[in-house]
């Protein structure tokens, strides 16, 4: 659907109002400054919308996302924008499909590894602080931690070599998600690291090796230096300044503040399970909503949150011992074209749950798809793409993660 002009515009200044009396009132983060964009003019937001011809390209999307609803089982909701103007949104489905709940357009979902671009922003966040530095090693947080030479930017970038914790950890709980008669979590995962010692990938910053460990260890190292847990640091630093009011950490906690959390279904509709590692966090576990997302991705714009010298390096590939357009950054994966055509996007899958976050700085074109019925087509963007572009120009993007 397409916005209204009046909608649009109201919301903006709403947002800009919200966003500047929660940092004055958030004393958690002394040391960040109020950046207040400008509202856009209702005519200008009719120019932009007439220019990329919104009408047009936003009945192609629905009958594009009927027809994967129709053909392949598409069970989400979507978010298409261009230019920073949302042209389409729409829910399909069911929250619950076994209780026939409909999907609106707030529920949110697991964000899976799309996780990581949040948990990204937490770290550069403290170091722009002043609280830690990428060059910090892991035993400067935890002293005994039993592999050396592996750095804050090395966890970031998936260069430090540690093998993922969802297979080493695995034998040492039980079906019920528990270690030592307790939640497994990331104290969990923690202290099996610690004292086990598994195996690694390679050595650090060998070559890139996607591993989830990376990020659950950066969560615990966000609550070191903080001195708070994960989910509230997230709460109170980024998803509350950034107007993301149905964001939360999956926890008891913040699971009971929320009641628009969808469930998890695997591909044939049937709940998924409670599953082994599902209380870690910083790998995973953020839930969102499209619009949510859509306001973490329009900050990445400005410097609401991060200053533009730490956002290139976010945007930064890091593993170039492989020639090719594809790399990966500080939480982000990209594909870069050359003279300024990059594409900046994560992928997630956990639980049931399919995400896509794709983003093109260079036209300001946002994709969100987010799925609570797993489904290969949620990772299937080049027919949205050729929609917008106006080619048939393809992009293959990794798939579940």
């Amino acid at each position: 659907m397409i916005r209204t002009h009046s909608k649009q515009f109201f919301a903006s200044a709403i947002s800009v109002f919200f966003s500047l009396l929660v940092f004055s009132c958030n004393n958690s983060v002394p040391t960040n400054k109020v950046v207040v964009e400008p509202a856009i003019s209702k005519d200008s937001i009719s120019k932009i919308l007439k220019e990329i011809h919104a009408t047009e390209k936003a009945y192609q999307l629905d009958t594009l996302f009927k027809n994967k609803v129709k053909l392949a089982g598409f069970n989400g909701c979507v978010l298409v924008a261009q230019r920073g103007q949302i042209i389409y949104e729409k829910s399909f489905g069911y929250a619950d499909l076994k209780r026939k709940d409909s999907l609106k357009i707030n529920s949110a979902f697991q964000l899976a590894s799309t996780s990581k671009t949040l948990t990204s922003a937490a770290i550069l966040l403290l170091r722009d602080q002043g609280k830690l530095k990428l060059t910090d090693s892991v035993q400067q947080f935890f002293p005994d931690f039993p592999f050396h030479h592996i750095t804050i930017n090395l966890l970031l970038s998936h260069r430090s070599g540690l093998s993922n914790y969802l297979y080493f950890c695995e034998p040492y709980c039980d079906k019920n998600n528990c270690y030592n008669g307790k939640v497994f979590d990331n104290n969990a995962f923690l202290h099996i690291t610690l004292t086990t010692k598994p195996p690694i990938y390679a050595k650090p910053n060998k070559k890139f090796e996607y591993s989830n460990t990376n990020y659950a260890l950066l969560a615990c190292i966000v609550e070191k230096v903080s001195g708070m847990s994960f989910p509230d640091f997230m709460d109170q630093n980024i998803f509350k300044p950034l107007g993301m009011n149905d964001t939360w950490i999956h926890s008891v906690k913040y699971d009971s503040l929320h009641s628009n959390k969808t469930v998890g279904h695997n591909a044939k509709g049937v709940y998924e399970k409670e599953k082994f590692a599902d209380d870690v966090y910083g790998d995973k576990g953020v839930f969102s909503t499209v619009e949510d997302l859509f306001k973490w991705d329009q900050a990445l714009y400005s410097e609401k949150l991060l200053n533009k010298k730490t956002l290139e390096e976010a945007f930064t590939g890091y593993s170039n011992e492989h020639k090719g357009k594809r790399n990966y950054g500080y939480g982000w994966r990209l594909i870069d074209y050359g003279k300024g055509n990059k594409v900046i996007y994560h992928n997630g899958w956990w639980h049931g749950y399919n995400t896509l976050f794709f983003r093109r700085p260079g036209d300001q074109t946002t994709i969100i798809i987010l799925s609570n019925k797993f489904n290969h087509s949620t990772y299937q963007i080049h027919g949205v793409l050729s929609i917008l572009n106006n080619n048939s120009e393809t992009i293959e993007l990794e798939g579940a993660e």
